[in-house]
């Protein structure tokens, strides 16, 4: 069985002796990746002996029913030979002593806790796996382009590829890898080979290009954590050519479709006119409801990408075209809910009972779909389950969080501080996701700046209720008052993280508005009466109340 290194490889003479039962009674040789002067070194004999098991593998391989993996799908370089491992191994079962182990020079306690069993299919994430390689995917036909010869059930296939890709984006957003929901789409992997299906092609350009845009703004926020989303790539080709243009190429399929919409819907006299536009599908009695399924669908993901464009503006420049598209994102999600009846009523394997936890609104399982095919990508750790949320849970997910993004940004960027530690906390309390969070930090934080256009001091200062003129003063560069506007930055950047995190850091952030406010309240009040006039309206009352409705917060998260 073919395989790769992902941890030291630990052999007492106890476990070399089961490894080496295992190698006898499956007759399949361990491969490593090595240099040929480390592999020979050893001497002639093992280097022949390896030789030979090697090809006598190869042969037994050959007499398979053909499910081995390929020895293709592995990379090496140029400079790279694989070899039999097994005569290493058995050399090692006869000459280990007890508490004697095999390692390299770079060896050390904290890789020997790390390293991870290999062949285990519950520690080796890469070895649970239907194909070894996309291209052998592709061989067996998991992913046909075009889906079907038949143009009725090749749009019916598309919209269910569409839905299955909405699920695996709202996984996505509650925390499972990027490698195995939405680019478990083979489509998505290889995308050059979509041009010829314009429909599908045109929706994974618009995908991938929101995935980017997801993973831009919550790696920028810096507000998550593991269990909030994986922003982590893993080589993934999220970075396509001509991707800006993702949206023209949607909008002229969108209306192409509309055309077709609009020409089946035509009466007698007018429908000679409209001849010559080829109809979307064969069966002319689905082709309305096949056209407004694939509309609202396309549309939605037309307006999400522009929310997500419109919302990274500076200073909160497109938060009133962000609106505008969110309504539309929102009354599009409606008519892709109200599309389920007809598609489920055009599938033949529809089944009431259990329509709930299907990923797709016909309840048909989608074409070009593999969830273990990129399992190789994920980090060196066991491997994770991966829930799909079903299709209705999905459109709901997505709702809730076009709300919260339309609650950020109806707000109007008050500069005054208390109003918007109350806007925080009021947003906070409906429990939005790590997206819509991650967007309400970049607005608030922007450079240093309040909504990137407010420094600090001056919202400091407006909150102290002190002269306009102290905005100017050389006081703003004191370090005491420096480190104050960082707490008040950092306050805010809290409050846009989960509960987990708030509770954790708004109990040391405690700590450090307590120093302060000693400090400021301590020595640096004999350096001047502009100072202590200032401490006099800041630091005895708002910083005790903004200490105050810290510990208090702290609280109440418990």
């Amino acid at each position: 069985m073919v395989c790769w290194l992902r941890g030291f490889l630990f052999l007492s003479q106890s476990q070399a002796k089961a490894e080496k039962s295992i190698i006898n009674q499956s007759q399949s040789p361990h491969y490593f990746c090595s240099t040929a002067e480390q592999i020979f070194a050893n001497s002639e004999k093992r280097s022949e002996n390896s030789k030979q098991m090697a090809d006598r593998a190869v042969s037994e391989e050959a007499s398979m029913a053909g499910h081995a993996p390929k020895l293709t799908s592995i990379p090496a370089s140029d400079n790279t030979v694989w070899a039999d491992a097994s005569p290493l191994l058995e050399a090692a079962c006869r000459d280990l002593r007890d508490g004697e182990l095999i390692h390299g020079d770079n060896f050390n306690l904290f890789a020997a806790m790390s390293a991870l069993e290999i062949m285990d299919p519950k520690m080796d994430s890469g070895i649970v796996c239907r194909y070894y390689s996309i291209d052998e995917a592709i061989e067996n036909g998991a992913a046909p382009i075009p889906i079907s010869l038949d143009s009725t059930i090749d749009v019916q296939c598309t919209i269910d590829i569409m839905d299955h890709l909405l699920a695996c984006e709202a996984a996505w957003h509650k925390g499972h890898s990027l490698a195995q929901t939405v680019f478990s789409c083979i489509y998505l992997l290889r995308l050059d080979r979509t041009t010829s299906h314009a429909l599908l092609h045109s929706y994974c350009r618009v995908i991938r290009a929101t995935c980017k845009a997801v993973v831009s703004v919550v790696s920028d926020a810096r507000t998550h954590e593991e269990e909030d989303l994986f922003t982590m790539t893993y080589g993934l080709p999220l970075n396509g050519d001509g991707d800006e243009k993702c949206l023209s190429m949607l909008t002229a399929v969108e209306e192409t479709i509309s055309r077709q919409l609009r020409a089946c819907k035509a009466t007698s006299s007018k429908r000679r006119v409209s001849e010559e536009l080829e109809p979307l599908q064969s069966n002319t009695n689905l082709e309305d409801g096949l056209c407004k399924a694939l509309l609202c669908r396309l549309r939605f993901r037309k307006h999400f990408f522009h929310v997500l464009t419109c919302m990274k503006r500076p200073q909160g420049r497109g938060l009133e075209l962000a609106r505008k598209h969110i309504a539309s994102c929102i009354l599009e999600l409606e008519s892709i809910l109200k599309s389920a009846e007809f598609l489920r009523f055009c599938s033949d394997e529809f089944c009431e009972d259990d329509i709930e936890d299907k990923t797709t609104a016909s309840g048909r399982e989608p074409i070009g779909f593999d969830a273990t095919l990129n399992s190789r990508l994920s980090a060196p750790t066991p491997p994770r389950a991966i829930k799909i949320l079903s299709w209705k849970k999905a459109v709901e997910y997505f709702v809730k969080l076009l709300h919260d993004l339309d609650a950020m940004c109806s707000y109007s960027l008050n500069p005054h501080l208390e109003s918007l530690l109350c806007f925080v906390v009021q947003f906070q309390k409906s429990q939005p996701d790590l997206v819509a969070r991650a967007h309400l930090q970049l607005l608030l934080v922007q450079d240093g700046k309040l909504y990137g256009r407010d420094p600090i001091f001056a919202v400091i200062t407006k909150a102290a209720a002190l002269p306009e003129a102290t905005k100017n003063h050389d006081i703003q560069k004191n370090e005491y008052i420096v480190q104050l506007g960082q707490l008040v930055v950092n306050l805010l950047k809290i409050l846009c993280t989960n509960a987990a995190w708030q509770r954790r850091k708004l109990g040391k952030i405690l700590q450090d508005w307590r120093v302060i406010y000693v400090q400021l309240n301590g020595r640096e009040r004999r350096k001047g009466i502009l100072l202590k006039i200032w401490l006099g309206n800041l630091g005895s009352h708002q910083l005790f109340c903004s200490f105050n409705a810290i510990y208090v917060l702290q609280k109440d998260l418990q």
